[in-house]
C-alpha cells in the first residue's frame, strides 16, 4: 500500500497548490471576487479535513445556513465529486434542520453576526465542521473563517480554530495548516 499512500499525497499537494494558488492569484490577472474563492474554497475544504464521523464513500452534506450567497457556483461544484464522495447540497431553514449536515456554511450578514454566538453553540451539539466568512468566526469558536484579506480584494485568508475543531473529534490535513492562520 505505500504506493497507494504515495498517490493519495500527491494528489493532496497538488490541491493543497492549487488552493494556494487560486487564494493569491494576483491583480494582474483576471482576479476572481472574493465571493467566487470562497465558493470554491468551501467546496475544496473537504479534502484537507478529517471527519471522524463521515463514513465511507458516504455522501457528503454540505449546508448553507440563510441565504446563498454563491448562487449557482456551488450547484455547479456541487456535481463533482470531493474524493470519491457524492455531494449534496441542503438550505436548512433553521439551525436545528442542520443536523444532517457534515459542512455547515453560515453567510454573513448582520442578523448572522448577532446570532452568532447562540447559533454556534446550537451547531456545537452536532458532529459537522463550522465554516463562514463572518469577521472573527473562528475567534467566536467557529472552526473554519474565510475572511477577507486586508490589503487586497479577491484574496482570501483561511483561519482555523483548531480548538473547536478538535471538540469533535475533527483535524485539518498538514497542508492547509500550513496555507492557514491558527488561532491558539
Amino acid at each position: 500500500m505505500p504506493a497507494a499512500r504515495f498517490m493519495r499525497q500527491t494528489a493532496t499537494f497538488l490541491l493543497c497548490s492549487s488552493l494556494c494558488t487560486l487564494a493569491t492569484m494576483s491583480a494582474v490577472q483576471a482576479a476572481p471576487s472574493a465571493l467566487a474563492v470562497k465558493a470554491a474554497l468551501l467546496f475544496k475544504l473537504p479534502r484537507f479535513v478529517y471527519l471522524p464521523y463521515l463514513e465511507d464513500n458516504a455522501p457528503l452534506t454540505l449546508c448553507i445556513l440563510d441565504s446563498n450567497p454563491f448562487g449557482q457556483a456551488l450547484q455547479t461544484l456541487a456535481q463533482t465529486p470531493v474524493d470519491g464522495r457524492t455531494v449534496q447540497l441542503h438550505m436548512p431553514h433553521s439551525t436545528s434542520d442542520a443536523q444532517a449536515c457534515n459542512l455547515a456554511f453560515l453567510p454573513d450578514s448582520a442578523n448572522a453576526r448577532n446570532a452568532l454566538p447562540t447559533r454556534l453553540q446550537a451547531l456545537a451539539a452536532y458532529p459537522m465542521l463550522t465554516v463562514s466568512d463572518i469577521p472573527g468566526f473562528a475567534q467566536a469558536g467557529g472552526m473554519v473563517e474565510l475572511a477577507d484579506h486586508p490589503d487586497d480584494q479577491g484574496k482570501v485568508q483561511i483561519v482555523i480554530n483548531q480548538s473547536a475543531a478538535a471538540s469533535q473529534g475533527i483535524r485539518f490535513n498538514a497542508q492547509l495548516l500550513r496555507l492557514a492562520t491558527l488561532l491558539p
